[in-house]
């Protein structure tokens, strides 16, 4: 057996034998990663500080957004998906996915990556202000905001209840395709495994939510480095231009794996295809790519709708994948 290659019994074993091997080290060469609860909201801390090199990161939590498990796993026998969504201690009738959107604080420059949904799709979103907040940073301190496609539960929050921009100094950068697909035509979005109303409301979210940022707005093509110390990776096929992100400083990285990727357990453990991808083969071919990357290097992953805070590393299995959360760092 590879020893980049591991068969799930051996994992599953591995687990419940409290295996090391399946520790996951702290982020960071540092290890300086830490937790502070955010008293302000009087409920559970909705950010998590880390570091990768001399970069300051934090996940801010936007809260979640749900809907029915077999949109995010398209092709999943019915029976079969139940089962592993009950194995899981899951619900088997509604499938919740976390908005974690990633502050990198380098260079003098504040740059968040994604902006999260806000009320686009649902009344759970929206939480990013209150949890900048807590860190003592408000919408205003953010420099630039880096956005991998441009669905509603990555733009929502640019705009405010009132049509302004959210972000007043913020310079907004998305993928040129996505701008040329959603923005600049009437989206086709047929493919799209939900009711046409729900498509109608999903395509005008997109164009209210980006509107406010169009003076501000800097298009770029998947392979750019935005900043020195933040690169993006194509990974075309959920969207047209959909990109994910590598962060570094030194010998120090992180993946974000954007929509690569619903849930670990429909998308990652088991090789589901999510329905709202696009072009599915293309975003199946970029999502093998792209997690073989994590696995062979052992990139450290955050994984923008994951169980928060999203960390973790991802394993290469006989047949697919296994998603392994880092420890909590206090």
């Amino acid at each position: 057996m590879n020893a980049l290659t591991l068969n799930r019994r051996t994992i599953m074993l591995s687990a419940a034998a409290g295996a090391s091997s399946l520790v996951v080290p702290p982020i960071g060469g540092s290890g300086r990663a830490k937790a502070q609860a955010a008293s302000s909201l009087g409920g559970n801390s909705g950010y998590y500080h880390f570091r990768v090199g001399d970069i300051r990161a934090t996940v801010l939590s936007d809260g979640v957004i749900s809907g029915p498990p077999r949109v995010y796993a398209s092709d999943a026998p019915e029976a079969e998906l139940r089962a592993v969504l009950r194995h899981a201690f899951l619900p088997t009738d509604h499938m919740n996915l976390n908005l974690n959107t990633l502050l990198i604080e380098t260079g003098g420059r504040r740059i968040l990556i994604e902006a999260g949904a806000g009320k686009t799709m649902g009344p759970n979103g929206g939480r990013i202000f209150e949890n900048l907040a807590a860190i003592g940073l408000s919408a205003a301190d953010i420099d630039a905001i880096v956005i991998s496609h441009t669905h509603p539960d990555h733009v929502g929050n640019l705009r405010t209840a009132d049509g302004g921009k959210a972000f007043p100094r913020a310079t907004v950068f998305v993928p040129k395709a996505d701008w040329d697909f959603f923005v600049r035509t009437d989206p086709d979005l047929s493919y799209m495994p939900v009711p046409q109303d729900f498509r109608a409301r999903f395509a005008a979210a997109i164009q209210n939510s980006l509107e406010p940022a169009k003076k501000e707005l800097a298009l770029y093509e998947a392979g750019a480095e935005i900043i020195p110390g933040l690169t993006t990776i194509v990974a075309s096929g959920h969207t047209p231009g959909m990109a994910t992100f590598l962060v570094h400083s030194g010998n120090d990285q992180l993946l974000l794996t954007a929509d690569l990727a619903y849930h670990p357990v429909v998308n990652v453990d088991r090789p589901w295809i999510p329905g709202p991808d696009r072009d599915k083969e293309t975003a199946l071919a970029s999502r093998r790519r792209i997690f073989d990357r994590a696995a062979t290097d052992r990139i450290p992953v955050l994984g923008f709708h994951f169980p928060f805070p999203g960390l973790g590393r991802l394993l290469k299995t006989d047949g697919a994948y296994a998603w392994v959360p880092a420890n909590w760092q206090f």
